[in-house]
């Protein structure tokens, strides 16, 4: 299919995913042109990505995560943010790295919801993932009010007195919390891809909401199954990002071409 006949055929690097190396491709990403970054890189647990990018070792590992660190950083803006996915393993050295380049804003638990059958029986059962939340200066864009929880009726209701009438934060809804309890996309899920660590929309649209303005620019330097571009598209921001499997770059071009024409724009997967 070519460009031309491609209805999600874009222009430049916006709008698209690129099929290669993050570490190449960032090149191309203008320097302070990015609103928020998210990555949710290998976790180094050998997992099959149709690649090696999962096998590296421990040394070898924080290496390459310090070189795609240093590469992306410089592509935020002066008041952008970065969501990191991680596991224990890596996180306590990640976050030193990033500490020492950003301002830590949280340490967010995603609870994954998973149900309690077998486990290890020499350590406690894993059941969440890590996510740090690092912004690059003190000015960094949060939209509160776009991701609050609504409170139930009757707990508004139980807030009638009248120092409670016509609160905002009663009216709009409370400030989620950093342990989010999401369930992990399981074989049945009908959002689920084939893809092993696919993330649920439900998270990320939290992220783009909160930390990326309308019509900014969200980039994911691993893009996985794609669902940072679906929904910073179903959110109303920009996106670029990068994509080592063909197979995957396929499943991503047919995600963001099953959304509904409202949310599409002129985009293209590209190898």
């Amino acid at each position: 299919m070519t460009a031309a006949s491609d209805p999600l055929a874009g222009e430049g690097w916006l709008d698209r995913v690129h099929c290669e190396d993050a570490l190449q491709g960032l090149q191309r990403i203008p320097d302070g042109s990015i609103d928020l970054l998210i990555a949710d890189p290998p976790y180094g647990l050998g997992k099959d990505y149709g690649n090696d990018s999962d096998k590296l070792d421990t040394v070898e590992y924080l290496r390459w995560t310090e070189q795609w660190i240093d590469a992306a950083l410089p592509k935020l803006k002066a008041n952008g943010s970065l969501y990191i996915f991680l596991t224990w393993r890596y996180s306590p050295e990640i976050f030193v790295m990033l500490k020492q380049r950003m301002t830590m804003i949280n340490e967010i638990v995603w609870d994954r919801r998973v149900p309690s059958m077998g486990g290890s029986t020499r350590r406690y059962s894993s059941v969440h993932d890590t996510i740090g939340f690092f912004a690059a200066a003190r000015d960094y864009f949060f939209d509160l009010d776009a991701i609050r929880i609504p409170y139930d009726e009757q707990t508004k209701k139980a807030r009638s007195r009248a120092i409670f009438v016509g609160a905002k934060w009663l009216e709009m809804g409370y400030n989620p919390k950093d342990v989010w309890s999401v369930s992990r996309l399981h074989r049945e899920h009908k959002e689920r891809a084939d893809h092993p660590t696919q993330k649920p929309l439900e998270i990320v649209e939290r992220m783009v909401k909160a930390s990326c303005p309308p019509g900014g620019v969200v980039l994911d330097p691993f893009m996985g199954s794609g669902t940072t571009a679906v929904a910073a598209r179903r959110c109303g921001r920009r996106f670029a990002g990068f994509e080592l499997n063909p197979d995957y770059c396929e499943l991503i071009r047919q995600r963001l071409a099953a959304l509904a024409p409202s949310n599409q724009q002129d985009e293209q997967v590209t190898g």
